[in-house]
């Protein structure tokens, strides 16, 4: 998981689920650099529209943030982000991210995705469905700016395990989002991700929500099992 979902809680504070899936894209976006140290970052109403959650629960995802130094709150002015990403940019030695392999990664993965997709499909509400369709249009737009095209899967993934309404696969597919982002996966894909490509990985995205929304189970599943398969010759490719 990410640092900022493992640290102990101050006494007393307790975070909910939905708290941590915005804490989770929040950190996601500030680590990328879409929002850069000492940039402001946009509106708690701004963020509940975007996100489909309360404002209370931005509140609560910000609050959490300043309390682990990543942001600063002023008062009539905004927050702002203090975080500085060169703090992540190697895995910690002898963490998960250190010691998995692409083959350990790709493994978790088959086991895990498909269920995922599967439980997605029989319990999205139309609420995380409209939100998934918003984050698959912002796929579609994504030209050439590879950390924007990274940050939107992991954010599409995200919601898709959210959507399972089981919190504990939602918990480990964040570990394995964040091993993917602190280890070897990225830096194959920056390397690998040409303009064909991201339009290629744009259909799947773009087809699996059309399964999703469609309810139809069967599909949902295979086409995130090829795209599994596309994933593992692509590692092949570079071993």
């Amino acid at each position: 998981m990410n640092q900022i979902l493992n640290t102990d809680l101050p006494t007393g504070q307790e975070v909910g689920e939905t708290v941590r899936v915005v804490m989770g894209t929040l950190f996601a976006r500030i680590q990328s650099g879409e929002y850069p140290t000492n940039s402001r970052l946009p509106s708690e109403r701004a963020l509940a529209a975007e996100l489909g959650v309360s404002r209370n629960t931005v509140r609560e995802a910000l609050d959490v943030l300043e309390t682990r130094k990543m942001i600063r709150r002023r008062q009539g002015s905004g927050s702002f982000v203090t975080y500085q990403s060169e703090q992540v940019e190697a895995p910690v030695p002898g963490s998960v991210g250190e010691r998995t392999s692409p083959l350990d990664h790709l493994i978790v993965r088959s086991i895990i995705e498909p269920e995922m997709t599967r439980l997605a499909v029989m319990n999205m509400t139309p609420k995380q469905l409209e939100k998934l369709a918003q984050i698959v249009a912002r796929i579609e737009a994504v030209r050439t700016d590879l950390t924007e095209f990274i940050r939107l899967e992991e954010e599409f993934y995200r919601w898709i395990a959210k959507a399972t309404r089981n919190p504990l696969l939602e918990s480990c597919y964040e570990m394995t989002i964040e091993v993917c982002r602190s280890s070897f996966r990225t830096a194959l894909m920056r390397k690998h991700l040409t303009p064909d490509r991201i339009q290629d990985y744009q259909t799947r995205f773009n087809s699996l929500f059309n399964a999703i929304s469609a309810r139809d189970l069967e599909s949902a599943v295979e086409i995130t099992k090829l795209h599994l398969v596309e994933e593992q010759k692509l590692f092949m490719h570079e071993t």
